[in-house]
């Protein structure tokens, strides 16, 4: 297995974004639906939001148990938005979950490392529109280009940041229920964010 390659685990198709000696990262290829980060407008953290809980317990148990035992926990560093200095929340033990913003920007879709260690004074909203690994990071939900979460905060924690469909990284975030902005996906007719789940797998 190789970085780039694609797989089946499950009844998905997913990308290795890292390799390890007895372990891979992988994310799944497309988005596989559109989900609230959270059921309510509140203050919330990656570790207490319901998407956690959901792709901890009833996304997990979609998996054989075979493919259960595959699965590797991993603790999961959670900082602060770079820009906002957002707090992120404790460190957590997941089975699956979202990158992050650190792990978008530096090591599973090109190196942009320069662009998040020196924001801009006056960069409020977009990462870099014409950052060169934009492309790497877009994804399509049923044949269409769509948005997706990490698990960072945004300017707030009522908000999180979020990959746009043209791949750039949308750092002060989307509302983490029911957006309020008027695009619509095309078929769903919702305008969530898109859920890319990202996971170890032994091999």
């Amino acid at each position: 297995m190789k970085k780039g390659d694609k797989i089946r685990f499950g009844k998905y198709f997913w990308r290795i974004i890292d390799v390890q000696t007895d372990k891979v990262l992988i994310i799944t290829d497309e988005i596989i639906e559109q989900r609230n980060y959270h059921t309510q407008k509140v203050n919330i953290d990656w570790e207490h939001s319901s998407i956690r809980s959901y792709l901890n317990n009833e996304f997990f148990t979609q998996f054989s148990l075979s493919e259960q035992k595959q699965i590797i926990p991993v603790v999961n560093k959670n900082k602060a938005n770079n820009w906002y200095q957002t707090e992120a929340g404790n460190d957590t033990t997941d089975l699956v979950f979202l990158l992050s913003l650190e792990e978008v920007a530096k090591y599973y879709f090109g190196d942009s490392s320069a662009l998040l260690d020196n924001p801009k004074p006056k960069q409020r909203y977009w990462f870099e529109r014409k950052d060169v690994n934009n492309s790497l990071r877009r994804a399509i939900y049923q044949n269409y280009i769509w948005w997706w979460w990490t698990r960072t905060p945004g300017k707030n924690q009522r908000v999180s940041v979020y990959i746009h469909g043209d791949g750039n990284i949308g750092i002060q975030g989307n509302g983490i229920c029911n957006p309020s902005f008027n695009t619509l996906h095309p078929i769903s007719q919702s305008n969530k964010g898109g859920l890319r789940p990202a996971l170890w797998l032994k091999v």
